[in-house]
């Protein structure tokens, strides 16, 4: 009598150990900032071939893209983000930009659109207060043009502003969307 009991515990125990495996090695490849950042430290685009080179964007960017908003701002602030993309060959940086800005676009909309109104005014504020202090400053007139991937940035994200962000949204970045839109003009 004891023996189909005993059975029942050892299989029991054997789906226990697989599902906690399999949570465990699901966990484990979660990208993380610290897991992107650590990756970017130890494949410097340097020592890649060409082909790696490639599988290295696609790598990085598929680990980005699976990071939430706040988790991505975290490497966006890290300068190896910026150092790993000045590394990249122009067709690589614009191949980076399509696999990352529209899913890192989406993110921030959705982030914005969760903000109260108070947050997101308090959000638009900051912005308009870093544009004005930048505004004056002197920019030589071969920097003001806007290169394909700056173009292609810009299009990406007012793109997911007008699709993605929600009507009060739209009426609280207003003011920031009219002073880029300001900028702008003046970039082109």
């Amino acid at each position: 009598m004891r023996l189909p009991w005993f059975k029942f515990v050892i299989v029991l125990l054997v789906i226990w150990g697989v599902a906690a495996s399999v949570i465990f090695w699901a966990r484990s490849s979660k990208p993380t900032p610290d897991k992107v950042l650590h990756f970017l430290e130890t494949h410097p685009l340097a020592d890649a071939s060409p082909s790696d080179q490639a599988k290295l964007v696609d790598k990085v960017a598929d680990q980005l893209n699976h990071l939430t908003y706040e988790e991505r701002r975290e490497v966006r602030m890290s300068n190896k983000l910026d150092a790993f993309f000045r590394a990249l060959s122009s067709p690589e940086q614009s191949r980076f930009l399509d696999l990352t800005l529209p899913q890192g676009f989406k993110q921030m909309m959705d982030a914005l659109n969760k903000m109260t109104h108070e947050k997101r005014k308090e959000f638009v504020d900051k912005a308009l207060a870093d544009m004005k202090k930048h505004e004056d400053d002197e920019i030589p007139p071969e920097k003001r043009q806007l290169d394909s991937n700056g173009e292609k940035i810009v299009n990406q994200g007012f793109k997911s502003f007008y699709s993605d962000a929600s009507a009060e949204t739209k009426m609280d970045v207003a003011p920031l969307i009219e002073q880029l839109q300001r900028n702008l003009q003046g970039a082109r």
